[in-house]
């Protein structure tokens, strides 16, 4: 592919500016006022998520869902209905396990209006693999063997082959050659040509269509697989958001590109996309799996100056998670130290300290269960899709405690994680102050005068007398329970007159870490 010279000027910058202006939101969750941060919740059905959006995401102050690919799918039998089938693509048909067109539509809708965004996982870098045929989980009829797609329609024409792709098998051979990393197929899949005409507009078609439906934003499947010019064109091509769902006229959908990069040698990286919204920041939850496990002589104290400060890109850019579908099973960009779910007490600390921390949109992840079986350091089963009946993805399961059931984990809804999401929140717009640490692995610090909090992650206990910023008084923390009225379920903090705290905070606790803040104040402050 060649790009054209554009030559400097300062004028024409500026004249560009102006014509671009717009579109500044695709790097703008469009959140609705007061809200900071999304769950991805991973192949859950649509009549759940809505389910979720009312009775939960929304009352607790979630800004918004990524959802699992909508568009219909190969049926992959062997194995049996993994996760991954819903990667491969045979239309834009909304058809899949999941839900159809209309139970997609009512999820968006009902999730609009209890303030809970939806973000859609969008796989327009392929179609199904090389070998596959037969039909897709909405009916449609599909060959990928002669590169045809019917119901999209899309055919051999609209992808890319030797003209394009430098290999001899039609794959990526040498993952140092970016030319082969966007032009060639990636394990096998029958790989789209988006500089053609008909590509650009089947994909914006379908994404015009999410729009419509009220969706506020996409993910954006192996963006380093494609050219960031090609897709600074279908996103040109991309409708503004509609005011009937509560957008401001004018707002742009939110797009977030896959860009695995965390490696020095990574031939692309995230910047190349910066002009076309952010890009996830995988190094974001490598380095903290690092730190929360002690790995490699990583110490918690040094998170002082964690963001760009690290190499990490610029906060505005950025979406960052501590795990997410992929690299918890071992794939993507994922490193041995990722953090997931299995090793729940520091799991819990490095999402409170994502939630706590001011940099990039954050997502938490709210995953299933699968028993992990190793041989030869590979999770041989990380391939298991979601709980189900003969492939038919069962129901989400709520207990009367609130947590999940049915093979479902449901990460946000752990009180310390989805309490951390109301703290981010409440403490939105101000900065890091008050920072403390032993030099080792306990932190403390304050968000401005509004939230503070302290993680204890060495092997002794956190004994020391700190300054919260916050007012005097007393306070619920929120890692260990909630208020109610003029109460707490868990522990109760008291703040000194002088804005002190005098902590304790035990090793062997449940959870090693304490947070207050402003909306957690109890009104019983008279001896203050």
């Amino acid at each position: 592919m060649f790009k054209k010279q554009i030559l400097y000027s300062p004028s024409i910058c500026i004249f560009i500016a102006i014509l671009i202006q717009p579109g500044y939101t695709q790097w703008d969750p469009n959140f609705v006022p007061g809200k900071t941060a999304m769950v991805h919740l991973f192949e859950w059905r649509w009549e759940d998520i809505a389910l979720e959006c009312e009775r939960y995401l929304g009352p607790h102050g979630f800004g918004g869902v990524q959802v699992s690919p909508p568009n219909e799918n190969a049926v992959v039998t062997n194995p049996f209905r993994p996760w991954y089938e819903r990667y491969q693509p045979v239309s834009y048909k909304l058809e899949t396990r999941s839900g159809n067109e209309a139970q997609f539509a009512d999820m968006v809708r009902r999730c609009n209006a209890v303030g809970v965004r939806i973000y859609v996982d969008t796989v327009i870098n392929h179609m199904t693999g090389n070998s596959v045929y037969g039909r897709g989980t909405g009916g449609s009829d599909f060959d990928a063997r002669i590169h045809s797609f019917p119901a999209v329609p899309f055919t051999a024409a609209d992808f890319n082959d030797k003209s394009t792709c430098p290999t001899e098998s039609g794959g990526v051979e040498d993952y140092q050659d970016p030319i082969q990393i966007r032009n060639c197929e990636y394990v096998a899949l029958r790989d789209l040509n988006h500089g053609k005409t008909n590509v650009r507009e089947k994909i914006s078609e379908y994404m015009n269509k999410l729009i419509s439906f009220g969706v506020a934003g996409f993910r954006v499947d192996l963006a380093k697989h494609m050219w960031p010019e090609d897709l600074s064109n279908i996103f040109s091509r991309l409708n503004d958001l509609p005011t009937e769902h509560g957008f401001n006229p004018g707002t742009r959908p939110f797009i977030v590109q896959e860009i695995t990069d965390a490696a020095d040698n990574e031939p692309i990286k995230g910047y190349e996309y910066f002009d076309n919204g952010r890009v996830t920041e995988f190094r974001f939850g490598i380095f903290l799996g690092e730190i929360f496990r002690k790995a490699n002589g990583h110490k918690l104290h040094t998170l002082k100056n964690y963001g760009e400060d690290w190499g990490l890109y610029p906060d505005d850019k950025v979406l960052v998670f501590v795990d997410n579908h992929d690299n918890q099973r071992g794939h993507g960009a994922s490193g041995e130290y990722i953090l997931t779910f299995r090793l729940a007490k520091q799991y819990k600390m490095a999402q409170a300290f994502m939630l706590s921390w001011p940099f990039g949109t954050s997502r938490v992840m709210s995953s299933y269960y699968w028993d992990q079986r190793f041989e030869e350091g590979v999770d041989q089963n990380d391939w298991v899709g979601p709980p189900n009946v003969d492939g038919v993805t069962s129901g989400v399961i709520i207990h009367p405690n609130q947590t999940c059931g049915g093979g479902w984990v449901c990460e946000h809804r752990w009180r310390q994680i989805v309490n951390m999401v109301n703290f981010r929140n409440v403490v939105a717009g101000t900065t890091v102050a008050n920072w403390w640490d032993n030099n080792e692995h306990q932190i403390a610090f304050s968000r401005g005068n509004k939230g503070f909090i302290a993680i204890n992650n060495d092997d002794h206990s956190l004994q020391a007398t700190l300054q919260t910023g916050l007012s005097p008084g007393l306070y619920c923390d929120v890692i260990s329970g909630d208020k109610y009225g003029d109460s707490c379920s868990g522990k109760t903090i008291t703040v000194n007159a002088d804005g002190t705290v005098n902590l304790n905070i035990q090793v062997d606790e449940e959870d090693s870490m304490i947070a207050i803040h402003v909306e957690q104040k109890l009104s019983n402050t008279s001896n203050f």
